[in-house]
């Protein structure tokens, strides 16, 4: 091979691999992930090799600076972060000065800090799911204001299984700020989806990122938001309400509730006809083996029946993967 194919190569994977980190810091950025968890040794590396700050000119391009988070901004605070890391790297590595970092740092800086913040979630298509959330995990007594782990793994397995959802109506039970429900609207072409819920405050900011995402009665697929509360839900409401496929994601973590939970997955597959059995999928992040362990125990003996869904989900979102997360389909 001639040396000028091999740095004609080497030039290319080399850009291939820019575009990649480029991807990653993007994605990360977007969702508010870990500082730690960025590909900074690659940064290092080029800032090492020559001194250029092009690359961290090509990352602000792709999070500070893109038209994303001029609309759908992360939290003041994550963005000073961020923006203090580029610097210290870039001034640790003695690289060209960059005016457009430190006048982004001075813009943010500048900004009150508020209790709540966007999110962004890429999809495969290009498309970002957008969603605002609270900063804090734990907020006006409820956990159902951020996205956890089982929803996004939930989201990513409907990518890969669109059929469960294409051109059915779905049902979500618990749905907090909606990423699972307005990814599924977004790729997987449901007749009908009705996000529920049963806090109002998540309802409220349920309704509110629903409707940031374009999404109504009118669109395609047909949407709403319904309070739906386990405890006292009748067999008429969830008739009128319906739905051929059932999800749920981290729905499991409430010794307290788990009662409530059963009883209202027993009606909703009791009060189905015979020619139509609901597909009842629950996903689940398994902080509390116990909790688990009785929630199965009460499906068993409310006399459903459950299978593991196993195989590989293809990585989209960047979330903690060390937490394990099962998911299972119900039936009679």
């Amino acid at each position: 091979m001639e040396g000028s194919e091999i740095m004609s190569q080497t030039s290319e994977t080399t850009e291939e691999n820019k575009k990649d980190i480029l991807k990653d810091f993007q994605t990360s950025f977007f969702t508010m992930s870990r500082l730690a968890s960025f590909p900074w040794t690659f940064l290092e590396n080029d800032l090492e090799s020559n001194k250029s700050s092009e690359l961290i000119s090509d990352i602000l391009k792709q999070t500070c600076l893109h038209s994303l988070c001029q609309k759908f901004p992360p939290s003041v605070r994550y963005r000073r972060l961020f923006l203090s890391e580029l610097i210290r790297r870039q001034e640790a590595a003695g690289s060209d000065p960059l005016d457009e970092l430190y006048d982004a740092l001075t813009e943010v800086v500048a900004v009150a800090e508020t209790t709540e913040c966007y999110k962004s979630y890429l999809l495969p298509s290009g498309d970002a799911v957008s969603l605002l959330e609270n900063v804090a995990l734990i907020s006006e007594g409820t956990t159902g204001l951020v996205t956890w782990e089982a929803a996004l793994y939930l989201a990513e397995w409907a990518l890969d299984h669109r059929q469960t959802f294409t051109g059915r109506k779905v049902l979500e039970l618990g749905s907090g700020v909606g990423l699972t429900g307005v990814t599924v609207c977004r790729s997987c072409s449901p007749s009908r989806y009705v996000f529920s819920d049963c806090h109002p405050r998540v309802l409220q900011k349920l309704r509110d990122n629903v409707q940031l995402s374009g999404l109504t009665e009118r669109t395609s697929p047909s949407v709403s938001v319904e309070e739906l509360d386990w405890t006292d839900v009748t067999v008429e409401r969830l008739k009128e309400i319906g739905g051929d496929t059932v999800i749920a994601a981290d729905v499991v973590y409430d010794p307290d509730i788990i009662g409530s939970l059963v009883q209202l997955l027993s009606k909703i597959l009791r009060c189905s006809s015979a020619e139509v059995v609901p597909e009842i999928l629950i996903c689940s992040t398994i902080r509390n083996p116990e909790t688990y362990s009785s929630f199965k125990q009460q499906l068993e003996n409310a006399g459903i029946s459950h299978h593991v869904i196993s195989g590989p989900v293809s990585k989209v979102f960047p979330y903690d993967r060390v937490s394990a997360i099962e998911m299972i389909k119900l039936y009679m």
